[in-house]
């Protein structure tokens, strides 16, 4: 199998899995006991605190573990609960939906502007804040894939994920600066001082710590902007070169998208088509979040960005990861040219009509 879906959910590393199978062993208590084997639970967490707000320059008390990214993203949203949200039409779903309900007209402000987009990996340029407003960054992309510098980027919130480092799924991350409005998510409990209730996920913490501990010591960033860039830059300028019809809906300068994520259409193909075919061929591929899957319209993300259905729906995300090679493009390289054939052959679009 040649995995390609890395922005979705990458592969739990075997560090992880050790770390996670370790701590079943050891680590079962509520982390928010008293006794001895509560202690040890809680000294881990407070690891993979300070391993994170170290990595992404915080401080440990400004990182509150949560569920997931979504949450994260819901919960700064809805602090905000009656105050101008302004966010990108970019954002993931989790802060449209959230802003749409909760957004309203008074004052404090905040900026709601991931750093790079989930579906095509574009960098978007985070808005500068007046005095009294306030800056969230979804930076679940960016995480193992650049340095992140919260303080640099002049941010009061930003938004994690474990499941995309090679974590588990079920645990994410919040940066909350010190000083910045906060309202709870989920209430009653003494966990995260009092700042999400909730017994801790321990099991998952440690394997989020471990993904982490994983990127610190390999500088994974590094591997990302240079090997990894170079497989997503050969499979981009392949698919223009090999494949009539087809467009790119990522810019693969490298001051404007992440190295790792490519979003290409395919004029007369429609997307879950060519998805469904690729997994045949044991490449996996998606045709955009995730999160999304199953839903029928095409992605909001290619609307704002190019306002074509047809592009919309034609498209495929195309996203790499540490264990990916040379050998895995030219695999995609293989096969794709004849799958996009055999589908605009049955297309009602005839490829001379397209432009």
């Amino acid at each position: 199998m040649i995995y390609l879906d890395y922005a979705a959910t990458a592969p739990l590393l075997p560090e992880v899995l050790d770390a996670m199978h370790g701590a079943e062993k050891e680590l079962f208590a509520n982390a928010s006991a008293l006794h001895t084997p509560g202690h040890l639970a809680k000294n881990e967490i407070e690891k993979c605190r300070e391993l994170l707000a170290k990595i992404v320059h915080a401080e440990p008390e400004e990182i509150i573990f949560t569920s997931s990214a979504s949450e994260a993203n819901n919960t700064v949203i809805r602090t905000f609960e009656g105050c101008q949200i302004e966010t990108s039409p970019l954002e993931h779903h989790s802060i449209i939906e959230t802003a749409k309900i909760y957004g309203g007209k008074k004052l404090p402000k905040l900026y709601s502007y991931m750093l790079a987009n989930n579906e095509t990996g574009e960098f978007l340029k985070l808005p500068s804040k007046k005095e009294g407003e306030y800056l969230h960054s979804d930076l679940t992309q960016v995480l193992g894939k650049m340095p992140i510098d919260v303080k640099g980027l002049g941010l009061d919130y930003a938004t994690f994920s474990a499941h995309k480092i090679g974590g588990p799924v079920g645990v994410g991350a919040l940066y909350v600066k010190n000083g910045a409005p906060f309202k709870p998510l989920i209430i009653g409990g003494n966990q995260e001082k009092k700042r999400r209730g909730s017994t801790y996920n321990t099991i998952g913490i440690v394997g989020f710590k471990a993904a982490l501990e994983y990127i610190e010591k390999n500088r994974t960033w590094e591997k990302y902007d240079h090997e990894i860039r170079e497989l997503r830059d050969t499979l981009a300028k392949r698919i223009l070169s090999e494949i009539p019809g087809s467009s790119l809906n990522t810019e693969i300068d490298k001051d404007k998208s992440l190295p790792n994520i490519l979003n290409a259409s395919f004029a007369a193909a429609e997307g879950e088509s060519i998805q469904l075919y690729l997994d045949a061929e044991g490449i996996i591929v998606s045709t955009g979040s995730a999160c999304a899957a199953g839903d029928i319209k095409p992605s909001h993300v290619l609307m704002a960005k190019t306002g074509d259905a047809e592009v919309a729906h034609s498209s495929i995300r195309f996203s790499f990861g540490p264990a990916n090679t040379m050998k895995d493009v030219e695999k995609v390289m293989d096969v794709l040219p004849g799958i996009i054939a055999k589908l605009q052959g049955m297309s009602t679009i005839k490829m001379k009509d397209i432009k």
